[in-house]
């Protein structure tokens, strides 16, 4: 959902193309935030930052932010009040950083739209890794966005262009470094779409290894993706829809939380054992989230990454002038 001067042109029309839909897109009807709090938990330095993703490290409670505007990522220590810079804006040649996690090793995963995805040491910013999409004359547009990791230490990546999902196993992993695999396309299970427009974006699996969860954020749809067969179907959605739905977050016991980016929601899902249904528990709208787009459910708290991509950022070059960057604490979701 965002473009940036330096994307193919074909890719920045599909981003503007995706912009615009959702700007005009109905929103479902919100419920106010309630007994939600949010505060900020840290600010990020910087006056032109638009963070995208994020990530935890449960084993030192280090938190990662990645930069769509240059592919800064920072770093967040447990009681600071302001992130440092872990990787300098163009480390390995990086010009995004949209998904990022912690894999069960604590290796850090940062994905560049316009590449692929990198693979790095959290105690001294090495690169351990790095596999690159399949580039060249004819070759089509893509957009490597988010990514998650099955229990076999398998990682998924979704592509929001070519809506496919692509692979990288421990063997690849090994290796070093290659092409991006192609393990799923959910092109023939999606809902017709505007021209143009973005499909896939974030990314779950299921703690046994069963399926993916990922969604369509034109549509708001959920699909789910069978690790074992490759059976891809929709998830019957309770409640509400995942139009604008960013970011994804699964809990061990089936919570499900989304960040639905240009409408300043979070909503909350409980989803069914076998990943094939899934009912609306809770919505949060408020300004404050300043256009979220990522999220981390932590002990007590859920981080929240506030982009604010609409002031002057990659929803409105040149409009509006962004405040402190920083990421949110919201309690209660």
């Amino acid at each position: 959902m965002k473009t940036k001067s330096f994307l193919p042109a074909a890719l920045t029309s599909t981003v503007t193309a995706l912009t615009l839909a959702l700007a005009v897109a109905p929103a479902q009807a919100h419920a106010p935030a309630g007994d939600a709090r949010i505060s900020t938990a840290f600010t990020l330095p910087g006056g032109k930052v638009y963070p995208e993703g994020i990530a935890a490290d449960p084993r030192t409670r280090t938190v990662y932010v990645g930069s769509y505007a240059d592919g800064t990522v920072y770093r967040a220590r447990p009681g600071r009040g302001e992130a440092e810079v872990f990787l300098p804006s163009g480390t390995d040649g990086r010009r995004t950083a949209n998904g990022l996690r912690v894999d069960a090793l604590g290796r850090l995963w940062v994905t560049d739209s316009t590449a692929g995805v990198a693979v790095y040491d959290t105690a001294d910013g090495s690169r351990l890794a790095h596999f690159e999409v399949a580039q060249g004359p004819g070759a089509p547009a893509h957009f490597v966005n988010d990514l998650t990791f099955a229990p076999d230490g398998t990682a998924y990546l979704t592509d929001s262009v070519r809506a496919v999902i692509y692979r990288v196993t421990p063997e690849q992993l090994a290796a070093g470094s290659g092409t991006l695999t192609e393990a799923y396309d959910l092109s023939p299970a999606l809902r017709p779409r505007p021209a143009g427009s973005f499909s896939l974006n974030g990314i779950v699996a299921d703690r046994a290894g069963r399926y993916l969860l990922t969604v369509d954020m034109t549509a708001g749809d959920l699909y789910r993706v069978d690790l074992r067969t490759g059976a891809v179907r929709r998830v019957d959605l309770g409640g509400g829809d995942l139009k604008a739905a960013d970011g994804l977050d699964l809990s061990p016991d089936g919570t499900l939380r989304v960040a639905h980016n240009t409408t300043n929601t979070l909503t909350r899902w409980q989803v069914r054992g076998d990943g094939t249904r899934a009912r609306l528990t809770r919505t949060i709208t408020d300004p404050s989230l300043q256009i979220p787009t990522t999220l981390v459910h932590t002990p007590g708290r859920t981080l929240v990454v506030r982009s604010q991509f609409d002031k002057g950022g990659p929803m409105s070059p040149g409009s509006g002038t962004p405040t402190t960057f920083t990421v949110a604490a919201v309690r209660g979701l």
